[in-house]
């Protein structure tokens, strides 16, 4: 029987590990693929307290080599199913059963890709996610942003700024992101924007992106648009269907939590990426993982 079970192995996850040992809790961290989600796509991570720059795949090597001093158990296993059992919690996965007192649900995210031939590979070597991470490495550069929703355009907004160009793709006819938005956006003189237009290659030179081509919907014509990077911006995918008996989901399929962490189930918490949220950041990911924590920390004293 564990204090803490942690479903998830990214920021949100380690750190809940790491506060929860060092309240002398027992804790197993359960990760299906691999420690560190979605920040060891990026290449290089410069806005993180304290830290002038590293990689994202440093940061999750340290953090994971943080929490195995600190006596966390870990296990690389794609957990199924969580059931309450009287005071405690049963955590199925593919291979075992767990008990715990307590769970963390820290499952993250992953984004939506444009589904194109190399795509994978060049995450971290031209197609990025995040403007606020890596807009700095396109200072003065060329990019393009896929998407046409708040996201996207708000990512463009950012690269705007540091960009000397910056051209919205947007495969619907139309942006359906919020028309002030769309308007400061647009008034913008570094912005151009291409509707009903698909992303059908992308070019690479030396391994890294240097274009992509596409294509209009309509007259199916195709044209190469040289470019420094590319910002994917479709939508992200929480994966939290299997737990939403015991945890409320939004319309969107993220956990209905707000800063405390909480569920509907005493005794569950949600951290991270997963849960509803405005700002979805490494330093946000590991404050919830405090946060989740220390509130199964004192879940635990209130019913020992």
């Amino acid at each position: 029987m564990y204090d803490v079970i942690i479903v998830g192995g990214g920021p949100a996850g380690m750190t809940a590990a790491l506060y929860a040992r060092r309240n002398g809790k027992t804790v197993l961290v359960l990760e299906k693929e691999g420690f560190g989600g979605q920040i060891t796509h990026s290449p290089k991570v410069e806005n993180y307290p304290g830290t002038f720059s590293m990689s994202g795949n440093e940061f999750a090597e340290q953090l994971l080599d943080q929490i195995l001093r600190q006596g966390a158990e870990i296990e690389l296993e794609t957990v199924t199913q969580v059931c309450p059992a009287g005071d405690a919690f049963t955590v199925h996965t593919e291979e075992n059963l767990y008990e715990s007192r307590t769970v963390i649900l820290a499952t993250g995210v992953r984004h939506r890709m444009l589904g194109l031939e190399g795509e994978e590979e060049l995450v971290g070597e031209g197609i990025s996610f995040c403007a606020v991470c890596d807009g700095d490495f396109y200072s003065g550069q060329k990019v393009c942003v896929a998407g046409g929703g708040n996201s996207a355009m708000q990512e463009a907004v950012l690269l705007a700024g540091k960009c000397s160009e910056v051209i919205m793709l947007q495969d619907l006819d139309y942006f359906t992101g919020e028309e002030r938005l769309r308007e400061t956006l647009f008034a913008l003189p570094n912005v151009r924007a291409l509707t009903g237009t698909r992303i059908e290659q992308l070019l690479t030179a030396e391994g890294s992106l240097c274009g992509v081509v596409v294509s209009d919907r309509k007259t199916g014509a195709r044209k190469e648009i040289a470019c420094d990077g590319l910002f994917v911006a479709i939508g992200l995918i929480p994966e939290n269907e299997a737990f939403a008996g015991l945890a409320s989901l939004d319309s969107a399929g993220y956990f209905d939590s707000d800063e405390r962490c909480l569920t509907k189930t005493p005794g569950l918490f949600a951290a991270g990426d997963c849960r509803r949220k405005n700002v979805r950041q490494l330093t946000t990911a590991a404050a919830d993982g405090a946060a989740a924590a220390l509130a199964a920390c004192r879940y635990i004293s209130e019913n020992a």
